[in-house]
C-alpha cells in the first residue's frame, strides 16, 4: 500500500480550525487508498514562547534543559491532532520522537538523527490507524530528550519517509508533502521582491543551495535527506489546494535554465585571518577548532598570497561570531597571525544547473550589482551557485538587482510542463544501491555520503592583486574576460585590507595567459598599483555529495587527510554539494587518492 508523510508546519495547527483543516486533508489522504503519517511542529509561536520564557528565568538556559522543554510544544499539537481526526470519526494515534525509536547524537539543541525504529509505526499503520509524530524531536542512546535544531520538523518527516521507504519490507511508493503557508517554493522571497515566481520543478541539489543560502521554506538537512534516499518532496500550501512544488532529482531540461532562483541571508559576520603561515595543515588546524565548537563556516576563500604567508576569510552567521572569534583567538596567537572581523553583512547568492552548461553568469550578475553601485566584500562561487557578501545595508537592494538581472520574474521556458503533476521516481539512484549499502546509510541517516571526488588537471589560475575595493571593479574584469570568450569557473574575492582586494579566477589551462593579458589590461585601468599573476600549474581536488556544508566535520576531514601528506592547500570554496580546494599540480593525484581513502568513496559509488 502506498504511504503518505504529510508535514504540517507551525502556522498550518496554529488555531482549532486549522488543525481540524489539517485532520482534514490526512483523512482524504487515507479515503484515497494510502496509510498516512502527519508530522506536526509546536503550534504558531509556542517555541518562541518558550525560548522567552526561558529566558526570563536564565540567560543561558542549559542546553539539556531548553530541550525537555521545547520538545513539549510538540506534544501538544500531536494530541490535538489525533483528537481532531478521531472527532472526525477515523482512528488515530500520536507518538513522541522518543515513542517511536528517532534515535540521535547527544548535541542537545541540535541533534543529527542516527537511526529510526519502524516497528511500531507500522503495526499502527497496519492497525489502520493514521499515526501523528512529534517533529523536532528525539532522544539519545542514554534516553535523553533532544531537538533537531533549525527545520527539525521538516527533517523529521523527510527521515520517517526515507525509513519507511527503504527499511524491510519497505514501501514501494512513498510520498511526502510538506505543508506550509506559502503555496511553493518561489524564485525569491516574495515579500521582499514582489514578484517572485512560483517554481513548478526544482532539484534536489538547487534546492539545497537555495536553502544554504536564505530560501526559508525548507531547511537544508530535510532536502539532504530527500536526495539521499530519494524521496520526492512536495512544498504545497496548507490553505489551499493548487499544485506546489515538487523538489526531485535533476533532469536534462533544468540544464537549459541558465538561473532558477536567488536568495538573501541578512546577518552574516566575516572573519579574515591575515598572515597566516601558507604551509600544509594550517587550514586543517584553523578549522577544526571551529568543527569543534559545531560552528558551521559558510563562505571560504583563501587568498593565494605568497610563499611564505595569506589570509583566510570566512563567513559565520552573526549570533556565533562571538563563539568562532574565542576559538580563533587561540589559534591564531599560537601561529603569529592577526585576527579582522566585520559584522552587519549579508550574503546574496544565485542558483542554478544552467551555471554548468552555460558561461557569463558571474558577469551578469557583478554587471547588476555595479549598476546599483553595490560593492562586493567577497565572493565564492560552487558548481551551481554563485554567492557574494555585501553589506546588510545593501542586501535586499542586492537581492533584487539579481532577480531582475536574470529576469527571474518571467516563466522558465522549460519542458516542466510537459511533465505529470507526479514525477516518477522508479529506477531511482538508492533503489539501485545495493541492500547493504542502504542498510548502512540508514543505521547512520545523517551521516556524511560522498558520491565522488575528482581531480581537474586543466585549469589554470589568475590572481588579480591590490584590486580596488569597490563597486564595479570585478564586473570590469569579468566583462573584459568575457568578451575574450574565455570560460571562467571557480572564482574567489577576499579582501585584504580595507582599501583592497584579492581576486582569484581560474580558467582553460590553454587560455591562462591569454587571460592574464586581458586582466592586466582591465585592472590597470582600475588602479595602477593592480598587478595580476598567473599559475597553470595547478590542480583543483572536488569532494561532492551529501552534506558537504551542514556538517562541520566535512573541512576537518579533508583538510587533515591533505595536511598528513604534507600537501599544501593554496585555495578553498564550498558549497551545499561539494568542497574544493586547490593544490600543486605536482601533488594532484596524490592529493585525490588521499581524500578518496579519507572518505572510503569506494564504498560509496
Amino acid at each position: 500500500m502506498a504511504l503518505v508523510v504529510q508535514k504540517f508546519g507551525g502556522s498550518s495547527v496554529a488555531t482549532a480550525e486549522r488543525i481540524m483543516a489539517a485532520a482534514r486533508r490526512a483523512l482524504r489522504a487515507q479515503q484515497a487508498g494510502n496509510q498516512v503519517i502527519v508530522v506536526v511542529s509546536a503550534r504558531g509561536d509556542t517555541t518562541d514562547e518558550l525560548i522567552a520564557l526561558a529566558r526570563e528565568l536564565n540567560e543561558h538556559p542549559p542546553a539539556r534543559e531548553m530541550d525537555m522543554l521545547l520538545s513539549t510544544g510538540e506534544q501538544v499539537s500531536i494530541a490535538l491532532m489525533a483528537m481532531a481526526i478521531q472527532a472526525l470519526g477515523q482512528r488515530a494515534i500520536s507518538f513522541t520522537g522518543a515513542q517511536i525509536g528517532i534515535v540521535t547524537d547527544s548535541f542537545h539543541t541540535k541533534a543529527r538523527i542516527k537511526n529510526i525504529s519502524t516497528e511500531r509505526i507500522r503495526q499502527a499503520l497496519n492497525d489502520g490507524y493514521i499515526v501523528i509524530v512529534a517533529g523536532f524531536q528525539g532522544v539519545d542512546e542514554n534516553y535523553n530528550i533532544t531537538t533537531l535544531g533549525r527545520g527539525g520538523t521538516d527533517t523529521t518527516a523527510a527521515a520517517l519517509a526515507a525509513v519507511m521507504k527503504h527499511e524491510p519490507p519497505g514501501n514501494n511508493e512513498v510520498d511526502c508533502e510538506i505543508y506550509t503557508d506559502v503555496d511553493g517554493v518561489y524564485t525569491t522571497d516574495p515579500r521582499l521582491v514582489p514578484e517572485a515566481r512560483k517554481i513548478d520543478y526544482i532539484s534536489y541539489d538547487e534546492m539545497l543551495e537555495l536553502a544554504s543560502v536564505g530560501a526559508g521554506v525548507m531547511h537544508s538537512r530535510s532536502i539532504e535527506f530527500a536526495k539521499k534516499f530519494d524521496i520526492p518532496l512536495h512544498v504545497r500550501s496548507s490553505f489551499s489546494d493548487v499544485e506546489g512544488t515538487w523538489i526531485v532529482a535533476e533532469t536534462d531540461w533544468m540544464r537549459d535554465v541558465l538561473v532558477c532562483g536567488a536568495a538573501l541571508v541578512r546577518d552574516e559576520a566575516r572573519i579574515t585571518l591575515e598572515n597566516v603561515p601558507n604551509v600544509p595543515g594550517i587550514s586543517h588546524r584553523i578549522f577544526s577548532a571551529i568543527a569543534a565548537q559545531n560552528i558551521v563556516v559558510d563562505m571560504i576563500a583563501q587568498n593565494v598570497g605568497s610563499k611564505e604567508r595569506t589570509s583566510i576569510g570566512f563567513t559565520v552567521l552573526q549570533n556565533e561570531l562571538p563563539a568562532a572569534l574565542a576559538v580563533l583567538n587561540t589559534v591564531t596567537a599560537e601561529m603569529g597571525a592577526r585576527i579582522e572581523h566585520e559584522e552587519n553583512l549579508s550574503k546574496v547568492s544565485v542558483v542554478g544547473t544552467g551555471m554548468r552548461t552555460h558561461a557569463g553568469v558571474a558577469e551578469r550578475m557583478f554587471a547588476a550589482l555595479a549598476d546599483e553601485g553595490i560593492n562586493i566584500k567577497m565572493i565564492t562561487t560552487g558548481d551551481i551557485k554563485i554567492s557574494v557578501l555585501v553589506s546588510k545595508a545593501d542586501g535586499v537592494r542586492a537581492l533584487r538587482a539579481v532577480h531582475r538581472a536574470f529576469k527571474l520574474h518571467e516563466p522558465a521556458p522549460t519542458l516542466a510542463t510537459a511533465l505529470p503533476k507526479k514525477p516518477a521516481v522508479a529506477g531511482s539512484q538508492s533503489s539501485r544501491l545495493p541492500i547493504s549499502i542502504v542498510s548502512q546509510q540508514l543505521s547512520s541517516m545523517e551521516d556524511i555520503v560522498v558520491s565522488d571526488i575528482a581531480l581537474d588537471m586543466d585549469q589554470g589560475r589568475v590572481t588579480v592583486l591590490n584590486l580596488p575595493d569597490e563597486p564595479g571593479s570585478c564586473a570590469r574584469i569579468f566583462r573584459d574576460i568575457a568578451d575574450a570568450g574565455i570560460v571562467v569557473d571557480l572564482i574567489i574575492l577576499n579582501q585584504t585590507s580595507s582599501q583592497k582586494a584579492e581576486l582569484s579566477f581560474s580558467v582553460p589551462r590553454q587560455d591562462v595567459e591569454r587571460a592574464k593579458e586581458v586582466a592586466q589590461k582591465s585592472a590597470s585601468q582600475l588602479s595602477p598599483s593592480t598587478s595580476v599573476v598567473a599559475d597553470p600549474d595547478i590542480a583543483r581536488i572536488y569532494v561532492m555529495g551529501v552534506g558537504m556544508r551542514t556538517h562541520t566535520g566535512v573541512a576537518r576531514r579533508m583538510f587533515g587527510a591533505l595536511a598528513r601528506r604534507g600537501i599544501n592547500i593554496s585555495m578553498i570554496n564550498t558549497s551545499e554539494v561539494r568542497v574544493s580546494v586547490v593544490v600543486d599540480r605536482d601533488r594532484g593525484e596524490e592529493a585525490l587518492a588521499c581524500l578518496r581513502e579519507a572518505f572510503n568513496v569506494n564504498n560509496n559509488s
